[in-house]
């Protein structure tokens, strides 16, 4: 602890199977319980305002936690490889997910991000391979990278119209995710944003994108069908390669740029229009294409 006691510094009993913080806590620091491989049980006190970066990382053994309404902020790496842990609720007093917050939690079934919260960090949920089912607030502006990264247990994402952005690889190897609702709020999808979700079979894109990243639905490999709206000027590199199921796609008018290799190996593919407005075809769009 530090002088007066509102801040728990370390925490040398790795080997202590349960806590409870005293009253006097506002603040658990950096790493404290990180790698109490034991730590089967916990209990954080209303006095808590936040929770430090790494704070329970690599807590093996913890099954649940209660994080009180009195918690702002949860740090970065905050609950990252707790491998058990397989219930949490985040409080309406969070405003702020950090950085791979639960970022390996294996057992994570299930989450509500609620409506305070308006920044989630990059990571905060990667590779939470059994999480089925997420809720995101209406108070979200921005998915940031990696957000759901390999989430491979995840069906059906809707994300809130408060969203404009959508980061590199935010769903990339979500391998069962079939069903996706992207807001027309919307601007800018990612690179490897969708990259090897082989479930997703149909997509909407808004009329409110402009510009479709690098690889962005590389091996969406039971993608059918893609509209893309008038309001895109720019198909990065490779964004559809290696979709073998695809049979048709329309580029607009508003399209001036392809990116080199787009319809790589789309062997489904009959034929593709290319309007007057393309200036610029970067390398070979076409590679691997026998249509």
């Amino acid at each position: 602890f530090n002088i007066n006691k509102s801040e728990i510094i370390s925490f040398r009993n790795q080997k202590i199977e349960s806590y409870i913080i005293p009253d006097s806590v506002t603040s658990i620091g950096d790493g404290v319980f990180s790698s109490c491989t034991s730590l089967s049980s916990i209990v954080i006190p209303d006095s808590v305002t936040s929770i430090g970066d790494s704070a329970f990382s690599s807590c093996t053994s913890l099954s649940s936690i209660v994080i009180p309404d009195s918690v702002t902020s949860i740090g970065d790496w905050a609950f990252s490889d707790c491998t058990s842990l397989s219930n949490i609720v985040i409080p309406n007093s969070v405003t702020s997910i950090g950085e791979g917050a639960f970022s390996s939690c294996t057992s994570l079934s299930n989450i509500v991000i609620p409506d305070s919260v308006t920044r989630i960090g990059n990571f905060a949920f990667s590779n939470c391979t059994s999480l089925s089912n997420i809720v995101i607030s209406d108070s979200v502006t921005n998915i940031g990278d990696d957000v759901f990264y390999q989430c491979s247990s995840l069906t059906s994402v809707v994300i809130p119209e408060s969203v404009t952005s959508i980061g590199k690889q935010a769903f990339s190897n979500c391998a069962f995710l079939s069903n996706i609702v992207i807001p027309d709020s919307v601007t800018s999808i990612g690179d490897d944003v969708f990259r090897n979700c082989s479930s997703l079979s149909n997509i909407v894109i808004p009329n409110s994108v402009t510009s479709i990243g690098d690889e962005a639905f590389m091996h969406c490999s039971s993608l059918l069908n893609i509209v893309i709206p008038d309001s895109v000027t720019n198909i990065g590199d490779y964004a559809f390669a290696q979709c073998c199921s695809l049979t048709s796609i329309d580029i607009p008018d508003s399209v001036t740029s392809i990116g080199n290799g787009v319809f790589c190996e789309c062997l489904a593919l009959e034929y593709i229009f290319i309007p007057k407005s393309v200036i610029c075809l970067k390398g070979n769009p076409f590679l691997g294409w026998n249509g």
